[in-house]
């Protein structure tokens, strides 16, 4: 996999769409002093490249009344069945993030419910897929840290 060269106008470009990815390209174009057309082509470079590969939207989950996080690693009973539960796991939208993992669990997820008894269910509903063994949940007091926004600009900047 070959590393896309991107010159200063790219960067700044991305640093401004990591701050809002709703930034019209002529705000972009007017405070780097060049045509939105260029900012538009340039952006369309990148996402062909995939560096950029979408937007997206954050939303406020307390006040959505999805507060209640909790981790749940999957221990199966046969490494081959992965993609089975992937796809399993997929198809229960409360399960937000799934990764395979080494050590202690095959798959360590992030779910997001209304509250505790949701969150029970929630895992249920996962220790029912057929191929797991068992789970181990961990809840979250606390969100602290989310924030893509000074990884992104921090890997731009190292470019």
């Amino acid at each position: 996999m070959s590393k896309v060269k991107l010159d200063e106008i790219d960067h700044q470009i991305l640093d401004m769409l990591i701050d809002n990815t709703r930034t019209p390209f002529t705000d972009i174009a007017k405070k780097l002093l060049i045509s939105a057309g260029t900012v538009h082509v340039r952006v369309k470079k990148m996402e062909e490249a995939d560096i950029i590969k979408g937007s997206s939207l954050t939303l406020d989950y307390i006040k959505l009344g999805y507060a209640f996080i909790a981790y749940v690693g999957i221990y199966l009973e046969k490494t081959h069945q992965t993609k089975f539960v992937l796809e399993r796991l997929n198809q229960i939208p409360y399960v937000t993030v799934a990764h395979i993992t080494t050590g202690k669990f095959n798959i360590f997820c992030k779910i997001r419910a209304r509250d505790t008894t949701h969150a029970k269910n929630i895992i249920f509903k996962i220790d029912d897929i057929d191929g797991i063994s068992r789970t181990e949940t961990m809840i979250s007091l606390e969100e602290s840290i989310n924030d893509k926004k000074r990884l992104m600009h921090t890997i731009f900047n190292e470019l």
